[in-house]
């Protein structure tokens, strides 16, 4: 092969040049996917419900609250509310039915999830660190209860690499109506290297925000702009090749300018049919803004694009946007459940029926459940509950329409097979094709992973 001659490198063989330190870390793991063992899934779609869905309203049938509601609980089963008001046994206001070959019972609250019961895969006993927001929401999206460690998303972005290099291999599809407590952070790099933090995609009227220039900024001009930051840029790196933030604003530049052209034709969704419109929601208001995040992360998803967040919920304030549902069950989970339930199954339908269902592992989960009592006498809400809740695994690699562990008769406390969020990132990460004692990063001292020093994968799961 004859050598080019140029007058200075291009952008990619000046990063490769310069990669001495954690520059060519940085750029060698976005450009190829380096797994422990054979993957089962080459995606991952989360779908996370801030505020906390009532596991016992949902998905963890418990007709013992039926049979003592409105009695108080007392000596060992006593319960102690987060926000202290104590109230008596509440049964669901939900019904509760069988499903599917599996008999799975899933309440009336969720009709289209309850119709995808033999595809999905549930975990009954997941247990959190912690009974407040912030904090275990924290540690769903990043292991930890504080703030500062890399969200998952960026870990598997850093163990795979991006399977497109058109699109970003992390991208977070936030509820349009408000993000989740903490923000940004959820989906940060913490001490990644920076290219792994997740990009933000807005909503259907612009899903990529500041894509296009300016009217008046004519090609050209964007052109030189471009070039003389490309060219400072370097200059930067040549002097601190080690800026790994440097280097991931070096690849944005480059990513939006690819970008320009691929990004539209994923996010425009024009050329659906009515019938995939249809069964996302799209041509109703109440489930539409779901509907199309749904949508995109099947379009991402068939774009090769590695890790996709996506929410339900978010905002905290007033009115409260989430599924923390301390005044009236009855109210919250029902607005929310309507505009959730029907995109959902239909994403998981649609991943079935073109086939990219084998091959991609759908997470749906919150960061802790409800208590089996009304929050105070009288009322109709339920309070925090970390110490039993239920998530879902759907896709590569699972026992499908499978139920694993369990909560005692009211749906209190996890009895049966507990499993830590350690475990479930561990499952998560194996599943990938990666080993969560293996994925680690060297960090002030010591080699830091997703699972901390815990975690055990949960083989009952799979396959």
């Amino acid at each position: 092969m004859c050598p080019n001659v140029q007058l200075r490198p291009s952008r990619r063989d000046f990063l490769w040049q310069a990669g001495g330190g954690l520059a060519g870390i940085a750029l060698s793991q976005m450009m190829q996917a380096k797994t422990h063992f054979p993957a089962k899934a080459k995606n991952v779609i989360f779908l996370f419900l801030p505020g906390g869905i009532s596991h016992i309203d949902t998905f963890d049938y418990k007709p013992d609250l039926a049979k003592h509601h409105g009695k108080e609980t007392k000596g060992a089963n006593t319960i102690t509310p987060f926000f202290g008001k104590r109230g008596t046994v509440m049964k669901s206001p939900w019904e509760f039915r069988p499903h599917g070959r599996s008999g799975k019972w899933i309440s009336t609250l969720l009709p289209h999830l309850a119709e995808c019961a033999d595809d999905l895969t549930f975990v009954h006993s997941m247990i959190s660190r912690s009974n407040s927001h912030g904090p275990a929401i924290f540690q769903m999206s990043t292991g930890f209860v504080f703030q500062g460690f890399p969200s998952v998303g960026s870990w598997i972005s850093y163990g795979l690499g991006s399977a497109n290099e058109n699109l970003p291999s992390f991208v977070v599809l936030p509820d349009p109506r408000g993000l989740p407590p903490c923000g940004v952070a959820n989906w940060g790099n913490g001490f990644l290297p920076a290219a792994h933090q997740g990009a933000v995609f807005g909503g259907e009227s612009a899903p990529i925000a500041d894509l296009r220039p300016p009217a008046a900024v004519t090609a050209r001009a964007q052109a030189a702009t471009y070039d003389l930051l490309t060219e400072l840029n370097e200059d930067h790196l040549r002097q601190y090749p080690g800026d790994d933030q440097l280097v991931a604003r070096i690849k944005s530049y480059e990513m939006a300018a690819r970008m320009q052209v691929s990004a539209p034709e994923v996010t425009a969704i024009s050329g659906e049919s009515a019938r995939t419109r249809q069964m996302y929601g799209l041509d109703d208001p109440v489930t539409r803004a779901h509907g199309y995040n749904c949508l995109l992360a099947r379009r991402l998803v068939e774009n090769g694009v590695r890790c996709i967040q996506m929410y339900s919920g978010g905002h905290f304030g007033k009115p409260r946007i989430n599924w923390d549902g301390h005044e009236d069950l009855v109210a919250n989970h029902g607005k929310m459940a309507a505009g959730m339930d029907q995109p959902t199954a239909a994403l998981i339908r649609d991943l079935k029926q073109r086939g990219l269902l084998d091959q991609t592992l759908l997470v749906f989960t919150t960061e802790f459940g409800r208590l089996p009592i009304s929050e105070g006498l009288g009322e109709g809400g339920r309070d925090h509950n970390p110490e039993g809740f239920t998530s879902f695994l759907c896709g590569a690699g699972l026992k499908r329409g499978f139920s694993y562990g369990s909560t005692d008769e009211l749906g209190c406390k996890a009895a049966e097979n507990p499993v830590t969020l350690y475990d479930f990132h561990a499952t998560i990460l194996h599943l990938l094709g990666l080993d969560h004692t293996k994925l680690t990063y060297y960090h002030n001292g010591l080699q830091r992973r997703l699972t901390d020093v815990h975690g055990n994968v949960i083989h009952a799961l799979l396959a």
